[in-house]
């Protein structure tokens, strides 16, 4: 029978949350996440039609968190693969140590192998295969959300490298040609930061979503699941306090330019409530304190760390 939307196994709300300091399996601390509708539809169809869900947006607007959070919401398996400019297609699928098979070769070859249970590995190649996070999900009995994190820090080359793999969801090892096909369809993620265009190819095999920077309502609610105990005038002020210097490096440097971001607010009100909250309130109205956190430039010290709140 042909699938429908209301058949799939597999639904995120968005609503299912850890507890602040809560770790998954391999330790990571676990934050709330806090999508909207249209972050939450982008998500549930990618896991009916089994296509990457391509994240655009500002950096720091929380592209790379929502992998994870899926997998805590849903109890899956993850995986991430954290691109750098270094990076080819094969290392998600599998690396594969030629160095060290060929020194064991050779110390057989001189009878130099000690151990009696080296002797079958020497003559196994695929025991020299290392996999990657792709090639570990693909051989997972459960679906695995797959983060692919700044998939455009890469060459230009990568992402088309991997269309097969993420269209057919299999892949050959080369040096020992093994096929590995995907017990479970993983659940992936790919972001981007727009740094290159992804070649249209690659495009058509995905959906998308374009991450908008929260509004006001929607920050205050973020750092009040972050900060559970944090008093509401302290967050609401701290909030406002951002926006307006969000919206003064906007008009100074326009709408391309590095303007603060999600994640260096979240940083900037763990400082905050560090101190007693009558004295943050009155900093808040004066020089912006901690300025250290949100300006990362020279420029930007001298623009507007001595700015209060609104244009002088």
């Amino acid at each position: 029978m042909a699938k429908t939307l209301s058949d799939k196994p597999l639904e995120y709300t968005g609503k299912v949350q850890p507890r602040v300091g809560d770790k998954d399996a391999a330790g990571q601390v676990l934050y709330p996440y806090l999508p909207n509708e249209d972050l939450v539809e982008a998500v549930n169809l990618a896991i009916y039609l089994e296509r990457p869900l391509l994240l655009k947006g500002e950096p720091g607007c929380g592209k790379t968190r929502l992998a994870r959070a899926v997998a805590y919401e849903l109890g899956l398996p993850f995986e991430a693969w954290y691109i750098k400019s270094t990076s080819r297609a094969k290392d998600g699928l599998y690396t594969y140590d030629a160095v060290n098979r060929l020194r064991d070769a050779q110390l057989a070859a001189a009878g130099r192998i000690i151990k009696e249970e080296d002797i079958p590995r020497i003559d196994d190649p695929t025991t020299y295969v290392k996999w990657g996070p792709l090639g570990r999900a693909f051989q997972n009995d459960r679906r695995t959300v797959v983060l692919i994190d700044e998939i455009d820090k890469a060459d230009i080359d990568f992402p088309n490298d991997l269309l097969l793999e993420l269209d057919e969801q299999r892949f050959i090892v080369d040096e020992t040609g093994q096929e590995v096909q995907a017990k479970e369809p993983p659940i992936v993620f790919i972001t981007s930061n727009d740094e290159k265009d992804l070649p249209d190819a690659f495009l058509r095999r995905c959906l998308f979503h374009y991450l908008e920077f929260p509004n006001l309502q929607r920050l205050v609610d973020i750092i009040k699941s972050l900060f559970p105990d944090s008093s509401p005038v302290l967050v609401a002020q701290a909030v406002t306090r951002f926006l307006l210097l969000r919206e003064e490096m906007r008009k100074d440097k326009g709408d391309a330019s590095k303007k603060v971001s999600t994640s260096e607010l979240i940083d900037w009100f763990r400082v905050l409530r560090r101190y007693p909250e009558d004295e943050i309130l009155a900093k808040l109205d004066g020089k912006l304190p901690f300025g250290g956190v949100l300006l990362k430039s020279w420029e930007d010290h001298v623009r507007y760390l001595r700015q209060k709140r609104g244009r002088e």
